[in-house]
């Protein structure tokens, strides 16, 4: 039998050795806390801790803060995720792989359903989204639609979980319609999906967007292709994080600072649209420099507001809206807000945050 010291040892080793194994399995992206857990009432650390890093899956963002000098003015680490997108997000949130993530409207909303608990920390949107719209309504060659009204009797690409899912529900709501009027074919928004399934006749209407809606026209228009706005705003952009990464002081006050950093980046993409055609549109992603003044036009100024009242009740609808269609629980859109960000972004293109 052992000596008592040595029994007294070996708990205490096996905790030890238990302890770092528990650590060195912690899932990417995870930070330990040092000291208590932020509240989420308590007001926002301005200081960043030496030695904090945060996980980006923002791609644009990291392009404008190199183009405008930004990159390396961090007073922390960032470690950029080339990754976007709900799906994609939420996936990397589950795994610990990301902090920040950048997408539209509905990731936030689907994520909570999906037991994800999540919390929005920017909002961007444009300054005339009914002449700016983000997506439009493509038509089928040898389709006629020419108003709402003739949605009813349509084969509708749908994507649930996604933007574009979202707005084929409020499409059709303001046309009086309901989705037993038409017919949902359920396909992913991604890439040339949507223009294809039109071009095939997959579908007789897709809410495309981007260089697509330009694309799909130039190459079907001939063949009798064509597009209708849909007179709704579709403009909503988010930095949402999950809720839990929220707890790490020295991860909240980094959050606080990327904000500031992403706004400013916002406004610059605007006031030099040139450097912006180039070096993302052409240089990083490949396109003419047509399709990149085409985005740039189509853009328009972004809004970057100090209020998050007018955003939330159009949020509160979206959430009313997808809760009808899919039997998921109202969410109230409040809560999926952290106010303490409110004004971050707007007071940073004032040069009031750095």
């Amino acid at each position: 039998m052992p000596p008592p010291t040595a029994r007294r040892i070996r708990p205490a080793l096996a905790a030890l050795l238990l302890l770092t194994l528990i650590t060195a399995c912690a899932r990417p992206g995870e930070q330990q806390a040092n000291g208590p857990a932020l509240a989420p009432d308590a007001p926002l650390p301005t200081t960043v801790p030496q030695g904090t890093k945060l996980i980006v899956g923002d791609p644009p963002t990291k392009v404008a803060l190199q183009l405008s000098g930004e990159i390396d003015k961090f007073s922390f680490t960032v470690e950029w995720a080339n990754l976007s997108g709900g799906p994609q997000t939420s996936e990397a949130f589950r795994a610990g792989a990301l902090d920040v993530g950048a997408v539209a409207e509905i990731p936030a909303i689907h994520a909570t359903w999906t037991g994800l608990p999540v919390k929005i920390v920017a909002s961007k949107f444009r300054k005339d989204p009914i002449g700016h719209p983000t997506y439009e309504l493509g038509i089928a060659p040898g389709v006629s639609v020419k108003t709402l009204a003739d949605l009813r009797g349509k084969k509708i690409a749908y994507s649930p979980g996604q933007a574009q899912g979202a707005l084929v529900l409020k499409v059709l709501k303001k046309a009086g319609l309901t989705k037993d009027d038409v017919t949902f074919v359920e396909l992913p928004s991604t890439g040339d999906v949507y223009p294809n399934a039109l071009a095939s006749k997959q579908v007789d209407v897709a809410p495309i967007g981007g260089v697509n809606i330009k694309r799909y026209l130039a190459k079907f228009g001939g063949d009798g292709a064509t597009t209708i706005a849909h007179g709704l705003r579709d403009d909503p952009g988010h930095l949402y994080v999950r809720t839990v990464t929220l707890q790490d002081p020295a991860k909240a006050a980094a959050i606080r600072e990327y904000v500031a950093a992403w706004a400013r980046a916002s406004r610059w993409v605007y006031e030099h649209p040139k450097e912006w055609i180039e070096g993302y549109y052409v240089k990083d992603q490949g396109l003419s420099a047509a399709d990149g003044q085409y985005l740039v036009n189509q853009a328009g100024e972004p809004d970057i507001p100090a209020d998050w009242s007018g955003a939330i009740a159009r949020n509160q609808e979206t959430v009313d809206i997808l809760a009808a269609e899919t039997g998921n629980p109202k969410l109230n859109a409040k809560d999926l807000y952290d106010l303490r960000y409110q004004t971050v972004g707007a007071d940073a293109i004032k040069g009031g945050a750095r």
